[in-house]
């Protein structure tokens, strides 16, 4: 019995691992080799094509650690994060509430409506906006230069002082639909009867908020901050497609920062280097596991308080 007892736990899990395997199995032939690659690659002199055989050792990491481009394109990557995550989660989190708890007409057309564009290809998304931010600067252009707050027009886009806070504007709009499942999934866990507790005890709706709802949600709260502070700090496509990093890299983000190097003749390079690429990739992934760690720790924090 015993011995029938031990097997039966394998027994169980091993439709488990069988279904596991395709996904195992892509997982490390398009993530984890790739990875592993990219390490290799960033001790190459490669552009792609032909083999890589000129070996420079750690010099395309002290290059990366003395470019001032990289060092901007850290920078604006931390601005995009620093605005964009706080705006994101705050607007999710209120819209969460109110067709959560308030009795709307309609309120699935609402969600499906705040869903939709981040479900939409940030490509397509990133274009579109590109035509609509054209018409915007002419129309804004006309009214500040008619209140006389502008001698000349402005271009949202093409301008170095408004280009990246344009990209964080289409950011936010484009993908804290999903930060509203998931606090709205949140939400629905919490008991009802502690709301009908607090209001019994004379709390208002900001009282509720305060003291039932954060501290019941605190816990997902956490992962849902780490995930959209990691999905931001891997912005493409939308950099891409509305400045493609400019203009004069005032809009360069770590990822554009990559990609110049390795698939284009940029920043006064002759010719594509996947190695300097790799190398730079490897920066920013050592950024992203320390915010990783951070997490594990905000977690642990998380529940220990909560279990207090």
């Amino acid at each position: 019995m015993k011995a029938a007892r031990r097997r039966l736990p394998l027994r169980d899990h091993a439709w488990a691992y069988v279904f596991l395997a395709p996904l195992l199995v892509l997982t490390g032939t398009f993530v984890v080799y790739p990875i592993l690659g990219s390490f290799r690659m960033a001790f190459y002199n490669w552009d792609g094509f032909a083999r890589a055989t000129q070996w420079v050792g750690w010099r395309h990491f002290l290059s990366v650690a003395k470019d001032p481009f990289f060092w901007s394109a850290v920078r604006h990557t931390a601005t995009y994060t620093a605005l964009l995550v706080p705006l994101q989660l705050a607007l999710a989190l209120a819209l969460a509430v109110v067709l959560s708890e308030l009795k709307l007409k309609g309120a699935n057309a609402y969600r499906t409506l705040f869903f939709i564009p981040a479900v939409t290809s940030a490509a397509i998304v990133g274009i579109v906006m590109g035509l609509l931010f054209g018409d915007l600067s002419t129309l804004l252009s006309r009214a500040l230069i008619w209140a006389g707050w502008a001698d000349q027009p402005v271009n949202l886009l093409g301008d170095p002082r408004f280009a990246l806070y344009a990209v964080i504007a289409v950011g936010v709009w484009h993908s804290f639909g999903y930060n509203l499942v998931y606090f709205m999934a949140a939400l629905q866990s919490v008991p009802p009867e502690l709301y009908d507790a607090a209001k019994v005890d004379g709390a208002g709706g900001l009282q509720r908020f305060a003291h039932v709802t954060i501290p019941s949600i605190r816990s997902v709260g956490v992962v849902i901050l780490f995930l959209a502070i990691l999905g931001s700090l891997g912005v493409f496509d939308l950099v891409l497609t509305l400045t493609n990093g400019g203009p004069y890299y005032s809009s360069d983000v770590v990822s554009t920062y990559v990609y110049g190097y390795a698939f284009t003749s940029s920043r006064g390079s002759t010719q594509a280097n996947f190695g300097f690429a790799s190398a730079a990739s490897i920066f920013m992934g050592v950024i992203v596991m320390g915010l990783t760690l951070l997490q594990w720790l905000a977690l642990r924090l998380t529940r220990k308080g909560g279990s207090s």
